[in-house]
């Protein structure tokens, strides 16, 4: 599969964070960056840029941060070979002053998540990115969950008040089926200007998270997130390694990938739980947050899973 408009973006730094509350060392993150950097990946995404008056610096990581000489520390020396950085933003939890003008950040792109009721704080972010000089997308979560008479208008707004290179499917949950992802990427692509590309990010909850990916290839999108290892929240992502095997870009080098499975993420293994679990396919199949299945897995009763599918059962009957 060769399309040059292709461009992949690893988000296994800031993903993989919200599984062990972006406590990575800054080994770890080196190793991440520069083994993107050798396979000639197009954008890795090291970590958050949201407000330590939202987020405790005594509990959580320096990647949900990602301060300016922190950054610096984690790409000094390594030869970048085109790979930009990229931090997130969440609307909610962020401000437009934690960035820096793009002219004293080692980060050339900001990805403003957002979910629809929150879309005007959104674009107020990408808006202030965009001014100080970066590239910028919108990634919509929890997309499985929102209605098209909330989600058209905030579309709209965003092909009429931004200035994105991309706009994003993010399917929270790991709910969507392919035939649910061809519906959101047309709608994608008919109501944004042609000039934005349709982005996808996907969990893998119910094992689909590689082959909606396609899916979203298949009907246009050309902005595809993926982690090494599928390393991520809750069940985690597509894997880079399988992206990069499908896509058969000459450009793409996938060996510095398979040494960073090896050497830097399944280490974590012993520290960091991710990836496919019963818990995680029933709050997928049932279209719901993540949060009850990461919240079960860290109990005694982490293997009852028949007890587990009918509390999510009572949850979504109420």
């Amino acid at each position: 599969m060769f399309r040059p408009e292709i461009k992949v973006l690893d988000c296994t730094i800031r993903d993989g964070g919200l599984a062990n509350d972006s406590h990575f060392t800054l080994e770890t993150v080196r190793g991440v960056y520069k083994a993107c950097c050798e396979a000639r990946i197009d954008y890795v995404e090291l970590g958050y840029r949201n407000s330590k008056k939202m987020f405790s610096p005594a509990e959580f990581g320096l990647w949900r941060f990602c301060d300016e000489d922190d950054l610096k520390r984690a790409v000094d020396g390594i030869e970048n070979q085109g790979t930009k950085v990229s931090v997130m933003q969440d609307a909610h939890k962020a401000e437009a002053a934690d960035l820096l003008p793009k002219d004293q950040s080692v980060a050339t792109l900001v990805r403003v998540a957002t979910y629809v009721k929150d879309i005007d704080k959104a674009i107020a972010l990408e808006n202030a990115a965009h001014d100080k000089g970066y590239e910028t997308t919108i990634n919509v979560m929890s997309i499985s969950v929102e209605s098209d008479w909330e989600l058209d208008p905030a579309l709209e707004q965003i092909a009429k008040e931004t200035h994105v290179v991309a706009c994003y499917v993010v399917d929270s949950f790991g709910a969507l089926y392919s035939e649910q992802v061809d519906y959101f990427v047309d709608k994608y692509r008919r109501i944004l200007p042609k000039n934005v590309e349709v982005g996808v990010h996907f969990h893998n909850n119910q094992q689909l998270a590689f082959a909606n990916t396609i899916e979203g290839i298949i009907r246009g999108a050309n902005f595809l997130d993926s982690t090494v290892y599928g390393l991520g929240r809750a069940a985690g992502n597509c894997p880079t390694e399988l992206l990069l095997g499908f896509l058969k870009n000459p450009k793409f080098n996938i060996r510095p990938i398979f040494d960073c499975v090896a050497n830097t993420v399944i280490p974590l293994q012993k520290q960091v739980e991710w990836g496919y679990m019963v818990p995680h396919m029933i709050t997928g199949i049932l279209n719901q947050h993540p949060r009850a299945a990461m919240a079960m897995l860290k109990g005694a009763d982490r293997l009852k899973y028949r007890q587990f599918y009918d509390q999510m059962l009572e949850l979504v009957d109420r």
